[in-house]
């Protein structure tokens, strides 16, 4: 049925193309043409099929005869494997026999290593010899050629010895006593080696081709261990000796000579020299960068990069310092030398000095560099260091104070600063300690240097109270003999002026060493210093002021006496007393020289009116009134012309102080009693704290007042009103006036 469909197709095939053909009308005379082309067309396909299936019947004829041998092929092979089978089952035993030729091949092999091996054996002590010869003369290169060459010999024997009979130690021990010298000379060798790399910073520089060949047979011995080992691996065999490890040797003692060098910087001892610690330090810093810079730009050049030498150095230095920095943190140090070791651990380490040297970099990170000491033995030395420092200021302030003291009774005057006041040096060691410190502090960091300032400013204030304390005692010794010290006035006049320097110091030294937002943790402290500083000052002024009015007393108990009236020089005296005081006031600094000169002139005025209020002297008539108050005018232009003189146009001087003497003289003048309510009147609405007693005792020195006038002039004086000058300030209250006593009634 397939044919018949084939038959079909070429049928329809057919038709199609006879019609695609014959279009036309004029084709058809073509038809004979077309019937040719076509019948030439199928011949030539008939023929090309023909072909084809003659060459697949050939091909069909080869492969089967192919065929046909393999199955032959086949056939005799399986009969031969039938015979071997045969063979090998009746051989077995003959195999068995064979041993000793096999013992025979390793025996063979053995000997063959031997006498290959001979020539080296036999010259054994010679080749040690020379070996030995090239050490000596420092060839280590050719050395340890010659050594490698023996090694070899001697473990080849050995192993070939292994191989044979793994169990025989006698033949073994044997090779190993006959090659005894070589394990000798590898010590040699490795103690030269030893030698140039515990110098080797120093042969960089010297003999840097000497060091290369160290590390390259170094390198050669890593790489035999390595080998060996991979044999063990394998055979289970290594010879005697190895591994030698000789790089991490070479690494051991670099470390050992790092450490040495550190360790071997400290020259002296605190008992040989105050200095010892820094000076150690600064041998160190030196010591480690020049290592370091030696080590990286030359060293490095001289071992494979795979040693990576320049960081392992890097970190035994590191090593080497933290346990010498840890060593050193654990003695028992001054409070200085803590400042030297931790600026150096701290800061100096990292800085461009050493670690951060520029020439260092990139290698060297000092961000990345752990630091030498952990942050507790840091704050423990902190801790320690403020402790001492705390007993160190109490201790120091102590001193400065007692020698202040030994000053103040000198027969010698105190010196005086470039502007003319008297000061001693106590203010500026004082502050000169402070600054030492808080420089020292401030070397290690801002934290300690705030808590240096807050002790300084802490014990200042508890010195403060002391030195008060002091001043007080040194005015009450005086008062027990005048005469006594000598200097008293100027030393006090010291003192006072102290406190303004104290004060000013304290002012600088917040400015210079305390950040802003601290200032408020120190105001309540600073107020207190000042407190106290300002009462040391205000104690100081009064107290020389009552030495001028000590030596004013007898002078004052002249005034309004009759020796006064009858002509004595009293206020004389007076002003040339106070003058000269006042020469030597004039060293006191500005804020209480302003104040001593105000007090002086307000004490005068008061004593010479309580003088007028002591009624001592009771005019008798108009001539001595007038007598007397003109005395009192001239006397008071005498205290007016002395105080203006003193306050040279300063401020110092208080007006109208003066003018209270003259309206008291006014009063005292007055010549028509009948106008005496009036004057009393004005002399009360100026000075509203006059009191009765007052005018009582007025009165009664004006001597020619009777008792019912007094009492008349008092009462009514009660209605007046008062209009005081608005800067006056109330000077009668302190005045009192004496009551009669019995002795006085008796008269």
């Amino acid at each position: 049925s397939t044919m018949e469909e084939t038959d079909r197709e070429a049928v329809a095939t057919a038709v199609q193309r006879v019609a695609g053909m014959l279009q036309r009308p004029d084709q058809l005379d073509k038809v004979e043409q077309y019937r040719r082309r076509e019948a030439r067309k199928k011949a030539s396909v008939e023929a090309r099929l023909k072909a084809a299936i003659q060459s697949q019947l050939d091909g069909v004829r080869t492969g089967l005869s192919q065929l046909h041998n393999a199955l032959n092929d086949v056939k005799d092979i399986q009969q031969s494997l039938i015979d071997v089978n045969k063979d090998w089952r009746q051989s077995i035993n003959t195999i068995e026999n064979l041993k000793d030729v096999k013992d025979a091949v390793v025996q063979h092999s053995q000997l063959a290593a031997a006498v290959e091996n001979l020539k080296n054996i036999f010259s054994v002590p010679e080749i040690v010899r020379e070996t030995h010869d090239l050490i000596e003369r420092g060839e280590l290169l050719q050395a340890h050629r010659k050594l490698m060459d023996l090694e070899c010999s001697r473990d080849n024997l050995m192993y070939e010895q292994y191989r044979m009979d793994s169990k025989n130690t006698h033949d073994m021990n044997l090779i190993h006593t006959y090659f005894g010298d070589m394990q000798k000379l590898s010590e040699e060798l490795a103690k030269q080696l030893w030698m140039v790399v515990q110098r080797s910073l120093v042969t960089v520089r010297r003999d840097p081709t000497l060091l290369v060949s160290v590390v390259r047979i170094i390198d050669r011995e890593e790489k035999i261990d390595r080998r060996m080992l991979d044999r063990k691996k394998q055979t289970g065999f290594i010879p005697p000796g190895r591994p030698k490890k000789w790089k991490e040797k070479m690494f051991n003692i670099l470390e050992r000579t790092v450490s040495t060098r550190i360790e071997g910087t400290q020259a002296d001892t605190r008992e040989s020299d105050k200095m010892w610690l820094v000076r150690h330090l600064e041998i160190i810093r030196k010591y480690v960068l020049d290592d370091l810079l030696v080590a990286k730009t030359l060293l490095d050049q001289c071992f494979p990069p795979h040693y990576d030498i320049f960081n392992r150095l890097l970190n035994m230095y590191h090593q080497a310092l933290a346990t010498r920095m840890q060593e050193l943190a654990a003695e028992d140090l001054e409070a200085n030398e803590i400042v030297s070791l931790l600026t150096w651990v701290l800061n100096t380490y990292n800085s461009a000095e050493m670690m951060g040297n520029s020439e260092l970099s990139p290698e060297v990170d000092v961000n990345s560099l752990d630091p030498l000491l952990s942050q507790n033995v840091v704050d423990q030395l902190l801790s320690k260091y403020m402790s001492t420092l705390t007993s160190n200021i109490i201790g120091w302030l102590r001193k400065a104070l007692e020698t202040d003291k030994k000053d103040w009774i000198k027969e010698t005057e105190p010196e005086a600063d470039q502007d003319g006041y008297y000061q001693t040096t106590l203010p500026a060691i004082v502050f000169q300690m402070f600054e030492q410190n808080l420089q020292v502090a401030a070397q290690i960091n801002e934290d300690l240097k705030t808590k240096v300032l807050l002790l300084c400013l802490q014990q200042m204030n508890s010195f403060l109270t002391r030195y008060k304390d002091e001043a007080q005692l040194y005015k009450e010794d005086h008062l027990k003999n005048r005469q006594y010290p000598q200097c008293y006035v100027q030393y006090m006049i010291a003192v006072i002026n102290n406190c303004q320097t104290f004060k000013e110091s304290i002012i600088s030294l917040k400015r210079k060493y305390l950040k802003m937002e601290m200032e408020d943790t120190l105001s309540i402290s600073h107020a207190n210093m000042d407190a106290t500083l300002d009462i040391i000052a205000k104690e100081g002024c009064s107290s020389l002021l009552d030495e001028v009015f000590m030596d004013l007393e007898p002078h004052l108990n002249e005034l309004m006496t009759k020796k006064w009236l009858m002509g004595s020089n009293a206020v004389g005296t007076i002003c040339v007393t106070v003058e000269d005081y006042f020469n030597d006031f004039a060293k006191i600094k500005k804020p209480y020289k302003k104040t001593m000169t105000l007090e002086a002139h307000r004490r005068v005025v008061v004593e010479y009116i309580r003088a007028i209020m002591l009624k001592r002297i009771s005019f008798k008539n108009a001539e001595e009134r007038k007598e007397g108050a003109e005395r009192m005018i001239k006397e008071a232009e005498q205290f007016r012309f002395l105080f203006k003189k003193l306050a040279a146009g300063s401020g110092e001087y208080t007006e109208g102080l003066c003018d209270i003497i003259e309206a008291i003289a006014e009063v005292i003048k007055l010549t028509d009693p009948s106008l005496l309510y009036l004057e009393v009147s004005t002399l009360v609405s100026k000075y509203p704290d006059i009191r009765d007693d007052h005018i009582a005792a007025l009165l009664t020195v004006r001597g020619d007042a009777s008792r019912d006038m007094k009492q008349t002039i008092i009462e009514t004086l009660d209605q007046g009103p008062s209009q005081p000058n608005p800067n006056y300030v109330p000077i009668f209250k302190e005045i009192t006036v004496p009551t009669l006593t019995v002795p006085k009634l008796l008269k």
